[in-house]
């Protein structure tokens, strides 16, 4: 696990004891929850630029100076 702060309202924080004293779950227990529901809420993270290039899905790395001349018509050192 990962220490962290985080700041409360007085609101939250007196809900957020009493819901710990009542449940018999830490605050940080109760925290965590709240932040996996949410997290798993909102799903894995989407690359908005994958699949937008074009391509034949070879590998780049090996000839990426070609490609960069072919793509800005112009020639490099």
């Amino acid at each position: 696990m990962v220490k962290t702060t985080v700041y409360l309202d007085e609101r939250d924080a007196v809900a957020l004891r009493r819901m710990a004293a009542e449940t018999g779950r830490s605050q940080a227990h109760i925290i965590r929850e709240a932040i996996g529901r949410t997290t798993r809420e909102i799903g894995p993270r989407r690359l908005r630029s994958a699949a937008v290039g074009h391509g034949d899905g070879a590998p780049i790395a090996r000839n990426a100076d070609e490609i960069v001349r072919a793509e800005l018509g112009r020639s490099t050192r």
